[in-house]
C-alpha cells in the first residue's frame, strides 16, 4: 500500500473511533434513563429499548441504500460528514428529552443520517486491494473495540454525575468529528469511478434485490443475517440482563464495555491482520462463528458476575469471522458498486435490526417478568447461540460451491 492510502485509513479510523466513543458513552446509562421517562422496571425499560432500536433500523433500512448510492455518485467525504451530524442532532435531543417521544425523535433523526458504517466501508473498499481488504475492513473493528474502551468507562463515570451528561459529552463529541472530518478527511472515490444516481438502485427493497445479481454471494449474506439478529442478544440486552441478573451499577457496566472494547480492538485491530493471512478467509468464518456460539453458551447460564468478563474472550475472539465475510463478498462486486454494496448490507442490517433487539428484549421481558414460570434471563444469549450455529451452516454450504 502506497502513502495515500495508508493516511487515508489513519483518517478514516480517527473519524470512525471518535463517533464510536460517542455511541459508547450513552449506552451505560441509556436503560436508566428509560426507566426514569416511562417510571418503569428494568424488564419493562428494555422493551422500551427494542422500540427504539425498532424506529432507528426502519429509518436505516429505509434510507441507508439512498445515503450508499449517494456517496458512489457524490464521493463518500460529503456523505460520512452529513451522516455524522446526524448523529450529533441525536444526542442533543437525548440529552433534553423530557418524555421517552424525545427519544423517539433522536432515534428518528440519528437514523435517517446515520450512514457512517456504510460510507466508511465503502470508503475503505476504495483504497483497499485484493491482498489487504480483510486487514482494512478489521480496523472498523478496530475503531469500534477501541471507541468502546474510552467511551462506556467514560460513560458510567459520567453517569454517576448525572445521567444526562453523557449524551451532552457524546453529542459534543461528534459535532467535533464533523469539523474534523471537514478539515482533515480525503475524498477516497475518484471521478471516473463514480456512477449515475437512480432511484431503482437507491430504495431499500430494490437495493436488496439488486444483490441478487451476485448469485455466487447469497448465501453468504444469508449467513451475514443470521449473525447480525444473533448479535443483538448481546448489542441490545448486555446491560438489561447484567442489572436483572446481577445488579451491576452503571460503572461497572461502562467497565464491562470497556473490556469489549480492549479485546474486540485486539481482535479486529492485531490479531485477525496475523491470523486471516495464514489460515485464509475460510477457516477464519468456521472459527469465528464456532467462538461466537460458545461465548453465547457460556454468557446463557453464567452464575456469577465475574464469569461473563471471563467469557467475553471466546465471543469477541469470533469477531474474526466478520471482516473475512466481508472480503470474500467484497472482492465479487467492482468497484463503482462498493457504495451500493455497503449500502445494500446496511439495509439489510437494519432489517434484522427490525427483528433482533424485539426478538431480544421481548425474550428477556418475558423471562423476567413478575408472575413468570421459568425465570431466565439469559434467553437472549441462548436465542443467539442457536443462530450463530445456523449461521455457520449456511455459511459452509455456500463456501463448498467453490466460493473464496
Amino acid at each position: 500500500m502506497n502513502t495515500a492510502p495508508k493516511a487515508a485509513l489513519k483518517f478514516i479510523f480517527i473519524t470512525l473511533l471518535i463517533d464510536i466513543t460517542g455511541m459508547g458513552l450513552i449506552i451505560p446509562i441509556f436503560p436508566q434513563l428509560i426507566e426514569q421517562l416511562t417510571h418503569g422496571t428494568i424488564s419493562s425499560a428494555s422493551k422500551w429499548g427494542g422500540w427504539l432500536t425498532f424506529v432507528y433500523a426502519i429509518m436505516q433500512f429505509v434510507c441507508a441504500p439512498i445515503i450508499g448510492n449517494l456517496s458512489d455518485r457524490y464521493g463518500r467525504r460529503p456523505v460520512l460528514l452529513f451522516s455524522l451530524l446526524g448523529f450529533g442532532i441525536d444526542y442533543l435531543f437525548l440529552a433534553f428529552a423530557p418524555t421517552i417521544w424525545w427519544l423517539f425523535i433522536g432515534r428518528l433523526i440519528a437514523g435517517i443520517t446515520g450512514a457512517s458504517f456504510t460510507t466508511a466501508t465503502a470508503y475503505i473498499a476504495d483504497i483497499s486491494t485484493d491482498e489487504n481488504r480483510a486487514q482494512n475492513f478489521g480496523l472498523v473493528g478496530a475503531a469500534f473495540g477501541l471507541g468502546f474502551i474510552i467511551g462506556p468507562a467514560l460513560g458510567g463515570l459520567l453517569g454517576e454525575v448525572g445521567l444526562r451528561v453523557p449524551f451532552l459529552v457524546a453529542a459534543g463529541l461528534t459535532l467535533l468529528n464533523v469539523l474534523y472530518g471537514y478539515f482533515v478527511l480525503p475524498e477516497s472515490l475518484e471521478p471516473e469511478n463514480r456512477r449515475k444516481f437512480e432511484w431503482r438502485r437507491a430504495n431499500p427493497l430494490g437495493s436488496l434485490f439488486q444483490l441478487r445479481k451476485y448469485h455466487g454471494i447469497s448465501g453468504l449474506i444469508t449467513s451475514i443475517v443470521f449473525v447480525y439478529i444473533a448479535a443483538h442478544a448481546v448489542q441490545s440486552t448486555w446491560t438489561f440482563i447484567n442489572i436483572e441478573k446481577f445488579n451491576w451499577s452503571k460503572s461497572l457496566i461502562g467497565i464491562s464495555l470497556a473490556v469489549v472494547g480492549v479485546l474486540v480492538a485486539a481482535v479486529q485491530g492485531g490479531l485477525i491482520r496475523y491470523v486471516t493471512p495464514k489460515i485464509g478467509n475460510e477457516k477464519s468464518i468456521y472459527i469465528g462463528l464456532g467462538l461466537y456460539a460458545l461465548g453465547l453458551l457460556l454468557f446463557a447460564f453464567a452464575t456469577q458476575s465475574w464469569m461473563m468478563f471471563v467469557f467475553l474472550i471466546p465471543y469477541c475472539l469470533g469477531g474474526i469471522a466478520g471482516p473475512a465475510l466481508q472480503a470474500i463478498i467484497s472482492g465479487h462486486v467492482p468497484a463503482n458498486e462498493q457504495g451500493e454494496l455497503q449500502g445494500s448490507l446496511t439495509s439489510l442490517m437494519s432489517a434484522t435490526s427490525i427483528i433482533g433487539p424485539l426478538m431480544m428484549s421481548y425474550l428477556f421481558a418475558w423471562f423476567t417478568r413478575p408472575k413468570t414460570t421459568i425465570y431466565f434471563p439469559g434467553a437472549p444469549f441462548l436465542a443467539g447461540a442457536v443462530l450463530m450455529f445456523i449461521s455457520a451452516i449456511i455459511a459452509a454450504r455456500a463456501l463448498k460451491k467453490g466460493l473464496r
